[in-house]
């Protein structure tokens, strides 16, 4: 019997040089002058312009935000230009950002350079041309701004794999625990440090001081639905004052340093002071695990949720069968790795059509020769590369049906070999993060994580329906109908 439901999710995306200027399933042609796979493309001259100064960027904003909006903003220039591969300005411009240009990278050849760090800087770049101030973050450029070749970039990053190594056996218990009630930050909490948030004097309030203090850092990004031009003055040209959430912060700054002291105690054995290692596993809990699974999930709902009840019964079948084989009737990581692979295709196709990361940045090291499809384009040192990364993954010269939603595109030998240009993570599926690169600290976990959310759910219902809106961050996603498991 279908019963009504009132859970909503949220979805969507979160995420100054000084530079000199210049006016199938191929593997992409996108490392360098010295790439074997380009050299028989034409040379071209990066299309596009940035305008006059100050308007030129204002208009683009203007345009992305509002007039087209972000998707049409890109495609237009793609026919305008004839090409992938074009100089645009990107938000957030004036007065937040200094200078906001970068050469776009628009399909699967161009954009993994951008993960080349022999080529590429990532200095300062994760939110684009503009950096948010350290004093949300206590004074530290934490991980994510660090460029590998900085010291103690190595140090965090195996200080974050040591902390999701040491859990791992505590994932599925904690979010099964975790479903249904106030799910990703209790089961985050949880699963990383063993504490209940509900038994803090954090209490209640961790999701809306997160919600809060991620707005502060992501708002020239993003869209609230206030009147354009109100919210284009207020949001997008001038940065929210830090010191407005500084008692945010502090809270959650107290919670971690109460909840994680195991943890820290472990910092000075990488190389890692105390402090820094405080504030940047609150960044990595509360910006990249919480805000980034409040983006994936609702996504992931909402492409399973479209795809409708025929695909909901063979998930709810290979699920239900899967743990049934585990012999104890329970979840188990080797059930859900091994055993479910529709389940596993369906999150990869989610996280191909809506990257819950879409922007990438990066800064030329030196000049070199960026491949699209069609042709080569010299780039210069010191110039920003952007990629929109949805206009990578769903490259029609890679997939078929690019744009739809196939739930096993990724079952089988042929599945297999697509998802090296599964990019999400800030690399290729088929490779994992190291200390030396700027890939996800924690890819498998996002992904193991995704896959529970699909067993959990299919454990308990043979399908859903629901209805889909706008949130600052994406999708708005409202389960209007649960049908109880009945096999």
């Amino acid at each position: 019997m279908a019963s009504s439901a009132s859970l909503i999710l949220s979805s969507g995306t979160p995420i100054s040089p000084n530079r000199s200027r210049s006016g199938a399933h191929r593997r992409p042609a996108s490392i360098g002058a010295s790439s074997s796979a380009s050299v028989d493309l034409p040379l071209r001259k990066i299309p596009g312009d940035y305008g006059l100064p100050f308007l030129g960027p204002l208009c683009d904003r203007l345009a992305y935000f509002y007039f087209e909006g972000r998707d049409q903003f890109f495609r237009s220039r793609i026919r305008r230009y004839g090409s992938t591969v074009f100089r645009v300005n990107v938000p957030p411009g004036p007065f937040v950002a200094p200078d906001p240009r970068v050469v776009a990278l628009l399909d699967a050849a161009s954009f993994p350079v951008l993960f080349d760090t022999s080529l590429i800087e990532k200095r300062d770049l994760f939110t684009g041309t503009f950096m948010p101030s350290t004093e949300l973050t206590g004074g530290f450029r934490v991980l994510p701004y660090l460029d590998p070749a900085e010291p103690n970039h190595a140090q965090l990053k195996r200080l974050l794999f040591f902390l999701l190594g040491s859990r791992r056996h505590a994932v599925v218990a904690e979010f099964r625990r975790s479903f249904g009630d106030r799910a990703a930050f209790d089961f985050l909490v949880r699963c990383f440090f063993g504490t209940d948030p509900a038994g803090s004097r954090l209490d209640l309030d961790g999701p809306g001081l997160i919600n809060k203090w991620v707005l502060f850092q992501l708002g020239p990004l993003l869209k609230l639905g206030l009147p354009p031009y109100l919210e284009d003055f207020l949001l997008h040209s001038f940065r929210l004052p830090p010191a407005l959430v500084r008692a945010d912060y502090d809270r959650l700054t107290d919670f971690f340093r109460e909840s994680a002291g195991p943890f820290l105690d472990e910092a000075k054995r990488f190389g890692v002071s105390r402090e820094e290692a405080l504030h940047n596993v609150l960044f990595a809990t509360c910006f990249n695990a919480f805000s980034g699974m409040k983006v994936l999930f609702p996504s992931l709902i909402k492409w399973i949720g479209r795809a409708g009840a025929r695909l909901h019964g063979r998930i709810a079948e290979e699920v239900r069968s899967a743990v049934r084989g585990t012999g104890t009737g329970e979840v188990t990581v080797r059930a859900v790795e091994a055993a479910m692979p529709l389940t596993r295709s369906v999150v990869y196709e989610a996280l191909r059509v809506e990257p819950p990361m879409p922007l990438q940045y990066g800064r030329a090291k030196r000049d070199m020769m960026v491949a699209s499809h069609d042709g080569r384009f010299e780039v210069r040192a010191g110039e920003v590369l952007f990629g929109y990364q949805p206009f990578a993954t769903r490259d029609p010269r890679v997939f078929e049906r690019a744009e739809e939603f196939v739930a096993d595109r990724f079952v089988g030998a042929e599945g297999e070999a697509l998802l090296r240009h599964v990019l999400w993570s800030n690399g290729p599926e088929t490779e994992g993060p190291t200390a030396e690169n700027k890939q996800c600290a924690g890819k498998d976990f996002v992904v193991t994580v995704a896959r529970l959310l699909v067993v959990e759910l299919f454990l308990r219902y043979d399908s859903f329906e629901i209805e889909v809106g706008a949130s600052p961050l994406g999708s708005l996603v409202k389960l209007t109908s649960l049908k109880r498991a009945t096999f």
